[in-house]
C-alpha cells in the first residue's frame, strides 16, 4: 500500500521551504504527497517580499478534497498566520477525527514575528490540542509560553513539558538556534524524554530546515513508524540534507537544504544554475 502524507502550509516561490520543501521531503522518503495551500508568498533565498493569505473557505475545501478521497496516513501543518484560517483548519481536522504534526511557523530567520496576537491565540486554543507532535524552535517555544528563550539545554525539556500542558501529545524542542558543537533536540512524550544530538553543520544553507524536519516526521508517521522512530529517522534525514548542501551556492542569501541527497549528489562548491 502506498503511504500518503498531507501538508497544510504556505507556498515558497523559492522552493526551499513551505509546501515545496514538504512535497520534496515526502517524495524523498518514499511517501506520496498531497497538499493544502494556506498562503502564497513571493520569496527567495534573501527573504519574503509579499504574502497573500487564502480564504478559509478554499483552505477548508482543499482539506475536504484530500481527506475525502485519499487514505492519508499523517498530516503536517506549517504556515498558518491567519486566525480565521487556523479555525477553519481545526474545524476540518476535528470533523475527520484527525491530529497533525504542527510546525508553528511564527518567527522569521530575521527575527521578525510572523503572527499577530489573535492568530497566536487561535493557534494555542485550536491547533495545539490537535497536535500529535509540536515542533517549535527555541524562539517559537518561548513565544507560545510567553517566556524568555531557553538559554541552556536543561531549560529545553522543561519548556517542552510546559508546552505539552497546552495540549499536544508530544513536543519536539529543536535546539538548532543554540550555538554549540552539537545540535540537540528533545522529544517529550508519554514514553518519556528522548535526547537527540547531531554534529552541528556549519552552513548558510539552512532555509526550510524546520519545514523539512516536520515533513520528514510526517512522512515516517505515514509509513507507520512510532513517533520516537519517526523523529530519529527524520532527524537523520535532515542531517544528510544539511551536510550535502553545505557548499551549495544557490541564490544570494540563505540557501535550501538538499532534499534529494540520497538520490543525486551535490557537487562540493558547485554553483547551481
Amino acid at each position: 500500500m502506498i503511504s500518503v502524507a498531507l501538508t497544510i502550509a504556505g507556498s515558497d516561490s523559492g522552493g526551499g521551504a513551505g509546501i515545496q520543501a514538504d512535497l520534496k521531503t515526502f517524495s524523498a522518503l518514499g511517501t506520496f504527497g498531497t497538499s493544502v495551500l494556506t498562503a502564497v508568498t513571493a520569496q527567495n533565498t534573501r527573504g519574503v517580499t509579499a504574502v497573500e493569505t487564502l480564504s478559509p473557505a478554499i483552505v477548508a475545501a482543499q482539506i475536504d478534497a484530500v481527506l475525502g478521497d485519499f487514505h492519508v496516513g499523517a498530516i503536517k501543518i506549517g504556515m498558518v498566520s491567519s486566525e480565521v484560517v487556523i479555525r477553519a483548519i481545526a474545524g476540518r481536522l476535528r470533523a475527520y477525527g484527525r491530529r497533525a504534526v504542527v510546525d508553528p511557523v511564527m518567527i522569521a530567520t530575521s527575527g521578525d514575528r510572523l503572527i499577530d496576537e489573535d492568530a497566536l491565540g487561535a493557534l494555542k486554543e485550536e491547533l495545539l490540542p490537535l497536535a500529535e507532535v509540536l515542533t517549535p524552535n527555541l524562539p517559537e517555544a518561548a513565544l507560545l509560553l510567553a517566556e524568555p528563550v531557553a538559554e541552556t539545554e536543561a531549560e529545553m525539556p522543561e519548556q517542552g513539558q510546559r508546552l505539552r500542558a497546552l495540549g499536544p501529545r508530544a513536543v519536539l524542542m529543536k535546539g538548532g538556534h543554540r550555538q554549540e558543537a552539537e545540535s540537540v533536540d528533545w522529544l517529550l512524550s508519554d514514553a518519556g524524554e528522548l535526547r537527540l544530538a547531531f554534529p552541528r553543520v556549519e552552513t548558510i544553507n539552512d532555509h526550510g530546515t524546520g519545514c523539512t524536519l516536520a515533513a520528514a516526521i510526517t512522512a515516517e508517521l505515514a509509513k507507520g513508524h512510532q513517533l520516537d522512530e519517526a523523529v530519529r529517522e527524520a532527524r537523520t534525514y535532515l542531517q544528510g540534507a544539511l551536510q550535502s548542501a553545505k557548499n551549495w551556492r544557490l541564490g544570494g542569501g540563505r540557501g535550501p537544504v538538499h532534499h534529494f541527497h540520497t538520490l543525486w549528489p551535490a557537487m562540493a562548491g558547485e554553483r547551481a544554475s
